[in-house]
């Protein structure tokens, strides 16, 4: 596997499920390049932010 199919796996995981082969790929790549594991972490966190903004959950103390 190479980076443009992790980074594209790791978007697609956020919407749909991935097949036991893929989620095996990813891992193996991702445990050996720090730039998509990084890209994992920003996605997570990404998505984390957007529920919780959608959720209400919005610190801003000026609302």
């Amino acid at each position: 596997m190479n980076c443009k199919q992790a980074t594209r796996l790791l978007s697609e995981q956020m919407e749909r499920p991935l097949s036991a082969k893929e989620i095996i790929a990813l891992r193996v790549h991702t445990a050996m390049c720090v730039g998509c594991r990084r890209f994992g972490i920003q996605m997570k966190d990404l998505r984390d932010i957007s529920k919780g903004y959608v959720n209400g959950e919005n610190n801003n103390p000026e609302k």
